[in-house]
């Protein structure tokens, strides 16, 4: 017997893989938010409630975009060229997902991360939705 998130997870895969071009009406519109961008309803209800969310006071949903591929390292200006002058591109050492948790919680310092989840990706971005809680208002 399903529930009523299992329908909402049903709903949420049509529209990520059976209707491409609905669901990049979404990544169009998020593309041009800020990098962080508080929202007032998780995106996606069903995984953010397994996570503990909860439509009260003292929880808040943000959407983090962090973008695509490999680090590059600056080319030396002087001195001696090497082979490859260090430029090769190079992998960074933290997955996108901790690299998203860490440039939010520096906007929201008081507030603790409950979870997070993917929503999507394009060619140049990742987003993400990180649910967090004020500590002094609710108590896990």
């Amino acid at each position: 017997m399903k529930n009523m998130y299992d329908y909402i997870n049903e709903t949420w895969n049509k529209y990520y893989k059976e209707k491409p071009e609905e669901y990049k009406q979404y990544l169009i519109k998020w593309r041009s938010e800020p990098r962080i961008f508080r929202i007032e309803k998780p995106t996606r209800l069903d995984r953010a409630r397994s996570l503990g969310y909860k439509e009260k006071q003292g929880y808040i949903v943000v959407r983090v975009r962090v973008s695509k591929g490999g680090m590059k390292i600056q080319r030396p200006s002087s001195g001696r060229r090497q082979k490859h002058a260090g430029s090769k591109l190079i992998s960074g050492q933290k997955p996108k997902e901790e690299i998203a948790l860490e440039r939010a919680q520096k906007n929201y310092v008081n507030l603790r991360p409950l979870g997070l989840y993917y929503l999507g990706e394009d060619g140049k971005y990742v987003w993400y939705e990180i649910i967090f809680y004020d500590p002094a208002i609710v108590k896990n």
